[in-house]
């Protein structure tokens, strides 16, 4: 994250905590239309336009004050992240053990490649190693070799 992602972020969470939602990531970047700041919120159940509606009133007030970009303007969104979001914080990977997972190594794996379908078996939040089992066969991968890691949806 950015030095602006990382201020907002301290900023906002405990805001978005207190409305029983979870701040997944902050992304801060600059497009053709101008900067744009983009809150992901989740919960369980899902995320409601109006559960986005409530961060951002929520929120809008305290980044007045931070002035995240020292006086620039700039569009703030909070959004959902979506079903095919990769997994990113601890919670993530909790919530998604036992689940049929997409994952993309940095660097392939023998007999496995480097994409494959496994089960997220197991998340160790302290060391960063997943446990996965990979047709029948369980391996366990520190979380900085998995370039992506989300939920295998199936069409």
């Amino acid at each position: 994250m950015s030095k602006t992602a990382d201020a907002v972020a301290e900023l906002v969470a405990p805001i978005i905590d207190s409305l029983g939602m979870e701040l997944v990531e902050v992304d801060f970047s600059k497009t053709r239309q101008g900067d744009a700041l983009t809150v992901f919120i989740d919960k369980e159940g899902g995320v409601s336009l109006d559960d986005c509606e409530a961060v951002h009133n929520a929120i809008d007030a305290p980044l007045d004050d931070l002035d995240p970009t020292d006086g620039k303007p700039y569009t703030l969104n909070v959004s959902s992240p979506g079903l095919d979001r990769p997994y990113k914080t601890a919670r993530d990977y909790e919530k998604h053990i036992g689940t049929a997972s997409e994952v993309s190594l940095f660097a392939p794996l023998e007999k496995l490649g480097k994409k494959f379908v496994a089960i997220l078996e197991n998340y160790d939040a302290e060391s960063g190693d997943v446990t996965l089992d990979a047709a029948g066969k369980k391996i366990t991968i520190n979380k900085k070799d998995i370039a992506l890691i989300r939920e295998h949806i199936e069409f």
